[in-house]
């Protein structure tokens, strides 16, 4: 029988609910600030992707018009592009900004290798090093942010994708697959190892371990209480007055036990996400990244984690989207050489990743938050480490920041900086949102001008 009491303890702590972290009294969890990035590898079409600014003209670079000298031109009147279409009932609370740059993305003297250094600066700003092996880069703006929260929450930060990672070998032209496949660095040789299965990000985020594990230990106990109240039984046959009452007390204590246990995974089933997650791989490309989107919304709902990253593909990703009539790979298509047919695929991929970027948006938009939603009080970055994929540039990099980052940012502008500035300058002000500021990232100069309200 004393077997049984050891497992039966083990199992009982009613601090196993991971929904625990929300309660008050950790740090600051009156109006928390969340922070999401989402990758889009290749570029984007860019005359398709810029904003159409009420009144002003642009020319061939994408630079607009205007007679102001002003080193920040930004407008208020303006409509979504073509690519930009899916998001045009949340421009309010969006904030498009050009001309910004990952000058440690170009070759300069590392030549070749533009997907990787696209990859690798995206969160980081800083130059990784041409090598398939002993790799090298710099902490991403997201671990930044994590560190500085860290014990506020279940989870320091999630960091998902729809394709696995891998850390050894090449993978463009020299380069580690570990600067392609990973956005999220934890430290200058430490890569954040991404999530892919939603049924495993799930179980992560809420769970106490494997799902299969976890019915197996219930049986386990289910099995030794009934052996336990079988030998109980047995007992009270054969002993005394004075043992039955100390074996009563006893086989009371156990049955308590286990009442605990069943309310305690009561109260932990009942405090489940309502999501219904799929067991194993996620095939389909809209349904992968949607069941991802809405992983990060309930985690940030929950206040599980504050911080989550998503590589919606690889650095220089090869995928072809046949749901939307484009069976060419999105990589060899990147490089379109001005071929009308190309470009028009690629606009469609454009518009597609931004339509399931969009609804990540209006997900954020539906749940009500502190300080009005759970956008109102959230930074999230999309974009693309580099600018036109044809050309493999890393300026005028297509960003996209919605949400209000807990009131410190003014929403629905298209800021064009007017010289090229470093979208390291980006993250020290998206860390400034967060609370969680820091002195300097990658190749940074300061906080963004004009960004911050």
């Amino acid at each position: 029988m004393s077997l049984g009491l050891p497992l039966l303890e083990s199992m009982t702590p009613a601090s196993t609910s991971a929904f625990a972290s929300a309660s008050p009294g950790q740090g600051d969890a009156a109006a928390p600030v969340r922070m999401a990035c989402v990758f889009v590898p290749n570029g984007v079409i860019q005359d398709e992707w810029r904003p159409i600014i009420n009144g002003h003209e642009r020319d061939r670079r994408g630079n607009i018009v205007s007679e102001s000298g002003s080193p920040l031109l930004s407008f208020n009147d303006w409509r979504c592009s073509a690519s930009l279409a899916p998001l045009e009932p949340f421009k309010h609370k969006l904030n498009i900004v050009e001309n910004l740059a990952l000058d440690n993305g170009r070759g300069k003297h590392d030549g070749a290798g533009d997907h990787a250094r696209g990859g690798a600066t995206f969160l980081t700003a800083a130059r990784p090093v041409k090598t398939s092996s002993n790799i090298r880069l710099g902490i991403s703006v997201d671990q930044v942010a994590a560190t500085a929260l860290a014990g506020q929450t279940t989870l320091p930060s999630i960091e998902l994708g729809l394709k696995g990672s891998r850390n050894a070998g090449s993978c463009d032209s020299g380069y580690s697959c570990a600067y392609s496949s990973n956005i999220s660095w934890k430290n200058e040789t430490q890569p954040m190892p991404k999530e892919t299965i939603p049924r495993l990000a799930f179980e992560r985020m809420f769970g106490s371990g494997d799902a299969t594990a976890q019915r197996e230990r219930r049986e386990v106990r289910r099995s030794i209480l009934d052996i336990v109240r079988r030998d109980a039984d047995k007992l009270m046959r054969q002993v005394g007055a004075t043992d039955k009452r100390k074996l009563d007390e006893y086989f009371t204590s156990i049955r308590e036990i286990e009442k605990r246990i069943e309310r305690t995974e009561a109260e932990d089933l009942a405090a489940m996400p309502d999501l219904e997650v799929p067991v194993g791989r996620v095939e389909e490309f809209r349904e992968h990244a949607r069941l991802m989107f809405d992983l990060m919304v309930v985690g940030f709902q929950t206040d599980t984690t504050r911080v989550a990253t998503l590589m919606l593909d690889t650095a220089g990703g090869n995928r072809s989207y046949r749901e939307i009539g484009v069976n060419d790979a999105h990589h060899g298509l990147s490089h379109h050489r001005n071929r009308e047919d190309n470009v028009s695929k690629l606009q469609k991929i454009d518009h597609y990743l931004v339509e399931q970027f969009a609804y990540f948006v209006e997900k954020l938009e539906s749940v009500s938050d502190a300080n009005g939603t759970l956008l109102d009080q959230s930074i999230v970055l999309y974009g693309s480490g580099l600018g036109d994929g044809n050309r493999h540039t890393h300026h005028d990099l297509p960003i996209v920041l919605a949400g209000g980052g807990g009131g410190r940012l003014e929403t629905g502008r298209v800021m064009r900086y007017q010289s090229e500035q470093p979208m390291a300058n980006l993250y020290l002000s998206m860390l400034e949102c967060m609370g969680t500021p820091a002195e300097s990232m990658g190749d940074s100069t300061g906080l963004l001008d004009g960004l911050l309200a």
